[in-house]
């Protein structure tokens, strides 16, 4: 265990692949780092690695109080652990030997009302809070991810020239780092973000569905189109590390390693918490919903493979059989419909963080978050330079569909996007994320929809009221006495 008699700049508790990664990163930028961990293996596995990975400043610590008191004042201490009682655990260990001014900064998926508890309940001792979403996973910490710090601007002006240096530098906009706002914004971003994400690989998983069951496009074949699609408008990380899964062969026997993974999507919380939050303040977000539905379903494997030999016998394993299709059209159109369907995921995700800080007072920049995200990130995609200016043209864009430039790719594209969810209906292929990509497309263009009826409904069981298009007020009918009248 390497320990220093100078005081380092700032500490780092929680040493799992993050918080080490993140550590080494803080240490090769320039900045000597305390770190500690529960279990002091990982102390002295994260300071061994520090050696090896050229002889970086990392100071290990078993003892907490020896680990806080190696920090200069006013102290900074980055936690890395898993959310909910482990982080109050941890605060408790560590704020036993802070003074006041110190900051605590979670760097965590923290649901971000927990994060204003803490943020309250630190206020009152003296210390600062902040709640920082880090995104890019495990290379992202080593290398430079997007961090998304909320809480107290005074804690974030402490740590700012650290973090400038340790994001992800993107050419042309900076480093993918920016005080997000008051309060949990940052875990609330941070969460809509991951809520981005689900709908993101949900569609690229799609894409990968209907041109292996209907184009029959062979791994290889897979491998070189997401190469291709990631030179262009779909240039991303998700495309990219796509290409590469199509490309690993097996090495515990033969063809491809992606065709022995089993299909069973995987959840941690926050694509959960991101469609609860759009439940609750009223917005559409049904590409990042069905992304999550995705998910259950993919659970019930064992069930699924019954109601395949069910449903056998109806003809529905005839379907894609029989099918002669031109591949590099379908290629095609699935690039089309697939960069469609996104626009709408990223608009249903930015609508949600906007609703969420007109409500609790954030003013957040949607276009300062486009740019953060641009590296770093597990989302980061060349369009999103796009949506940036988007919203520096236009900061209270009502949607990101009504943008002049992005209405006029979708205008392009949907005829391409229709063909493909029309193909996967007709194959028997689910598309859930491209198909309510649509549908939210096609109620939002529309001026009038059927909505008339079910307000009429509600209005003849319930008395809920209605509202007329034809003059001011509101307005209920006795449907029920009319209808009977009629009748007789």
């Amino acid at each position: 265990m390497a320990e220093t008699t100078q005081l380092t700049r700032i500490g780092l508790a929680g040493l799992a692949v993050m918080g080490q990664n993140l550590a080494l990163n803080i240490a090769e930028k320039g900045f000597p780092i305390s770190v500690y961990n529960r279990s002091t293996s990982k102390v002295d596995e994260t300071v061994e690695r520090a050696k090896k990975e050229g002889d970086l400043p990392v100071f290990g610590y078993h003892d907490p109080e020896a680990f806080v008191q190696s920090i200069r004042k006013p102290r900074v201490i980055i936690m890395l652990v898993k959310a909910g009682a482990p982080v109050d655990q941890t605060i408790k260990t560590l704020s036993a030997y802070l003074d006041k001014g110190d900051c605590i900064i979670d760097g965590g998926n923290e649901w971000y009302e927990n994060t204003e508890r803490r943020e309250k309940a630190m206020a009152e001792l003296g210390f600062l809070y902040l709640g920082m979403g880090v995104s890019g996973g495990e290379e992202g910490a080593r290398n430079g991810p997007s961090m998304m710090p909320g809480g107290s601007f005074e804690a974030y002006k402490y740590i700012e020239d650290i973090l400038l240096k340790v994001a992800a530098q993107v050419p042309d906009s900076g480093p993918c780092v920016t005080y997000i706002g008051e309060g949990g914004s940052g875990n609330f971003v941070k969460m809509v973000h991951n809520g981005i994400e689900y709908g993101d690989m949900q569609l690229i998983a799609e894409a990968y569905d209907v041109l292996k069951s209907v184009g029959k496009l062979t791994n290889e074949e897979l491998h070189n189109c997401f190469s291709e699609w990631n030179k262009g408008e779909l240039l991303s990380f998700l495309i990219e590390i796509t290409a590469d899964i199509f490309g690993i062969k097996d090495d515990k026997g033969d063809g491809y390693l992606v065709d022995k993974v089993l299909d069973k999507t995987g959840m941690k919380g926050t694509g959960k918490w991101t469609v609860q939050q759009a439940a609750d303040l009223s917005i559409a977000a049904p590409t990042i919903a069905s992304s999550l539905d995705a998910r259950f379903l993919s659970g019930l494997k064992e069930e699924r493979v019954e109601a395949a030999k069910v449903f056998k016998s109806g003809g529905f394993g005839d379907i894609l059989s029989d099918q002669a299709v031109d591949k590099k059209k379908l290629i095609d159109d699935v690039r089309q419909a697939l960069y469609a369907s996104k626009i709408c995921s990223y608009a249903q995700g930015m609508n949600l963080i906007r609703a969420k800080s007109i409500e609790k007072g954030w003013d957040l920049k949607l276009g300062e978050l486009a740019r953060i995200w641009k590296g770093g990130c597990i989302i980061r995609a060349a369009f999103l330079d796009r949506i940036k200016k988007a919203y520096d043209r236009n900061s209270d864009l009502a949607n990101l569909l009504v943008d002049p430039e992005f209405a006029n790719e979708i205008i392009d594209r949907q005829s391409a996007w229709r063909r493909v969810v029309c193909l996967a209906i007709n194959s028997g292929i689910s598309t859930p994320g491209m198909s309510s990509s649509l549908a939210y497309f096609d109620s939002y263009r529309r001026e009038t929809l059927p909505a008339n009826l079910v307000q009429a409904q509600r209005d003849y069981f319930g008395a809920h009221t209605y509202e007329r298009v034809d003059m001011e007020g509101s307005f209920h009918t006795e449907w029920f006495k009319i209808a009977k009248q009629l009748i007789s």
